[in-house]
């Protein structure tokens, strides 16, 4: 076992990423189980916190297995292994609509009262609590390279080996605190990796956005 918690991991990253302290970075943490990671990070580094929505694409009949995945621009990043699996380009592309579809509706709930922070020209740290195949983290750090942040910092509880070496090709900056081998799945790495909901992120993006509550929401 890695890690006792999300917390426990976070607060190695954010002693691993101290030099940034200061600097103004840009947390973005990928929802939902990331999330608390992203502010216990933002609040050690003196950073603005906000999310990177990206999605992956399951595999037919199976969709906890990633054959891709999708930005929040719409740009489809497809593994290798989808072709040889004979995963049809329609499938991608009705799979990708949906994950859309679930994008809007998080960005609308996630941050109401703003506009997603513009990376340009900012230190933008990238934060999962862990990654399995890497195509829900390469997607989201290609679609954030297009917009030319100062430097892309990925910051990872755990990966497989080659996948951590994958994310050096895609970022400025890789730091992932483990890379076990054999991998099994991310939650088999944390003691407890409880659900993270979506009115736990509301309320972490919330609190440290300065946004009122709204009557009538959950605390």
């Amino acid at each position: 076992m890695s890690f006792a918690n999300r917390e426990e991991a976070a607060l190695q990253l954010a002693r691993r990423l101290a030099p940034y302290r200061g600097k103004k970075p840009l947390i973005l943490a990928i929802p939902r189980g990331a999330v608390p990671m992203g502010r216990i990070i933002a609040d050690a580094l003196e950073g603005d916190l906000d999310v990177v929505l990206v999605r992956k694409l399951g595999a037919p009949n199976n969709p906890e297995f990633a054959v891709g995945a999708v930005d929040e621009g719409g740009k489809i990043l497809v593994e290798p292994y989808a072709r040889r699996m004979g995963i049809s380009d329609a499938y991608l592309q009705e799979e990708a609509a949906r994950q859309l579809a679930v994008m809007k509706r998080r960005r609308a709930q996630y941050t109401p009262v703003h506009h997603p922070f513009d990376p340009a020209g900012r230190l933008v740290i990238v934060v999962d609590d862990g990654v399995a195949t890497g195509a829900t983290l390469s997607a989201a750090l290609r679609f954030l390279r297009e917009r030319r942040p100062l430097r892309l910092v990925a910051a990872v509880g755990v990966a497989p080996p080659e996948v951590a070496a994958q994310l050096t090709t895609l970022a400025d900056e890789v730091l992932c605190l483990e890379t076990p081998d054999p991998f099994y799945a991310v939650g088999a790495f944390y003691a407890d990796f409880g659900e993270v909901t979506d009115d736990d992120v509301i309320a972490i993006l919330r609190e440290s956005q300065g946004a009122p509550e709204k009557p009538g929401e959950k605390s």
